[in-house]
């Protein structure tokens, strides 16, 4: 343990301070990063997640320490970790495309709910290190799994077309790139007002295969009218 931190760890004004302005730095951190990305939950839910959380330890600790009532310290902490999974569950929607989103954020605010748990118990770098950790999941390991993706063997495509001739062509299509359907879903497309059918394909691709120009193939079929990567 840093020692500099040692005299900050029993239930002071200034250790209080501290923990709170650091939940607000860590949780405001990672908060940042969603809201640069636009996802649902941002820079001020965030914080407000990881100040709550660390107010929780800082209370039980206090009810424990200072006014003498002799309960179980963990309890309201645990009980900020269940419940942050019903906020967390808040962020997560299905689109009508049938893609998840929202999965990343939900686990962000659940980190950080962490995160302010151990920084409201003092543990200082635990909290800090933690926050760190995920700033460098969150910025630099997304971008080595947009590259293995690029690259992934099966993938998903949602196609929206005009009428079942457009369909055959598709499949034609796949049989001459000896791409390998693996699953194939077809249902009417919700958000359009002509209500166009559209198919999601589970496609397993060969070897060297580029995912974008299959993609761009696939769009420049008579009758499709957008293809997405699911």
């Amino acid at each position: 343990m840093i020692s500099v931190f040692d005299g900050l760890r029993e239930v002071t004004l200034q250790s209080v301070t501290l923990r709170l302005v650091l939940a607000v730095i860590c949780g405001g951190m990672i908060g940042i990063e969603r809201a640069f990305k636009r996802r649902p939950a941002g820079f001020r839910t965030h914080i407000l997640i990881c100040l709550g959380a660390a107010m929780t330890t800082l209370t039980s600790q206090y009810l424990y320490l200072n006014m003498r009532y002799y309960t179980d310290m963990a309890r309201l902490g645990a009980q900020v970790v269940a419940g942050i999974g019903f906020l967390g569950a808040g962020t997560i929607i299905v689109t009508r495309r049938q893609r998840v989103k929202g999965l990343t954020t939900a686990a962000g605010l659940w980190a950080s709910a962490i995160i302010g748990l151990a920084l409201g118990g003092g543990f200082y770098e635990g909290g800090i290190l933690t926050t760190l950790m995920i700033l460098l999941t969150e910025l630099l390991f997304s971008k080595l799994e947009r590259r293995v993706l690029d690259h992934a063997p099966e993938i998903n495509l949602y196609i929206e077309y005009t009428d079942k001739n457009c369909l055959e062509q598709i499949l034609r299509l796949y049989r001459t790139q000896n791409v390998k359907i693996i699953n194939m879903e077809i249902t009417r497309a919700t958000g359009s007002k002509k209500h166009n059918a559209c198919a999601i394909f589970t496609l397993r691709l060969r070897q060297n295969c580029n995912i974008k120009h299959l993609a761009d193939n696939v769009a420049a079929v008579r009758g499709v009218i957008s293809v997405e990567e699911l």
